[in-house]
C-alpha cells in the first residue's frame, strides 16, 4: 500500500506562510499617536533660521565685495521682514577690527536702512583679528524627511493611514512658498483701493453708463497697429 503524504506538507507549508507573515514589519501607521484626520499626519511649520555674512577685517577697510555682499544682505533684510542687524565685532580691542564694524554699520546706513534696527555687538572670536559677522534672523518653511521610515502597507487592521501619507504634499508646499511667515500667519490687509468704486458709484447716481469703453475691433488691424 501507497500511502500519501500531501496532507502534512500542505499543513507545514501553511504554517511556514503564517510565520512569515508575522514576521513582516509593523502596521502601515507605524504605531505611535494617532493623527486627528489622516492629512494632519504633516502639517506645514516653520523653524527659525539664520541670514549672516561674515566680512574679513582689513587694515584699509570695507572692499568693493564686501560692500557689495552688504547690499544684498540690506536687500534680503528689507524683503524678509525682519526686525534689526546684527553686526558682531570680535572681542579683544583690536582698534582695525572695531572699525571694520563701525564702518559695516555706517554702509548699511548709507544703503537706507535706519539706524535704530542697526545693533553693534561683540562675540568672543578665536583672534581679535576674526570676521566681522553681519546678520539678521529669519523664518524659514521645515521641510519634512519623507520615506524614512515605512510600514508594511498590507497590515491595515488598525484602520490608520500610512505613516508617509502627506509627507510629500506637505513638503513640496513648505519648499515653493515663498514667505514662509505666511504659514505662521495671515498677513495684514492693504487698504482698500476705492477710486474706481466712487467713480462707478458716481456715474450710477448720475443715471450715466459705468461700464468701462469697450475697443473697437478694426478689421485687418494687426496686433503692432492696433495697440498705441
Amino acid at each position: 500500500m501507497i500511502r500519501t503524504r500531501k496532507p502534512l506538507l500542505a499543513l507545514t507549508l501553511s504554517t511556514a506562510v503564517v510565520g512569515l507573515t508575522g514576521c513582516v514589519g509593523g502596521p502601515a501607521s507605524l504605531g505611535g499617536p494617532a493623527p486627528l484626520t489622516p492629512t494632519s499626519r504633516y502639517s506645514l511649520q516653520v523653524e527659525a533660521g539664520l541670514d549672516r555674512i561674515a566680512l574679513a577685517v582689513h587694515d584699509d577697510g570695507l572692499s568693493a565685495n564686501q560692500n557689495a555682499a552688504l547690499r544684498d544682505l540690506a536687500q534680503r533684510f528689507a524683503a524678509s521682514g525682519a526686525g534689526t542687524v546684527v553686526i558682531e565685532a570680535p572681542a579683544g580691542g583690536d582698534p582695525v577690527s572695531a572699525q571694520a564694524a563701525h564702518e559695516a554699520r555706517t554702509a548699511l546706513e548709507r544703503i537706507g536702512l535706519p539706524s535704530e534696527r542697526l545693533r553693534l555687538v561683540s562675540y568672543v572670536g578665536p583672534d581679535p583679528r576674526a570676521p566681522v559677522l553681519v546678520g539678521f534672523e529669519t523664518v524659514q518653511a521645515a521641510v519634512p524627511r519623507c520615506g524614512a521610515a515605512w510600514g508594511n502597507l498590507s497590515r491595515t487592521g488598525d484602520n490608520m493611514s500610512g505613516s508617509n501619507f502627506g509627507c510629500a504634499v506637505t513638503a513640496n508646499l513648505a519648499a515653493q512658498i515663498a514667505d514662509p511667515r505666511d504659514i505662521a500667519a495671515p498677513r495684514t490687509m492693504t487698504p482698500v483701493d476705492a477710486t474706481r468704486r466712487s467713480v462707478v458709484f458716481d456715474k450710477y447716481r448720475a443715471g450715466q453708463p459705468t461700464a468701462a469703453p469697450q475697443e473697437t475691433l478694426v478689421v485687418g488691424a494687426s496686433v503692432s497697429t492696433a495697440v498705441d
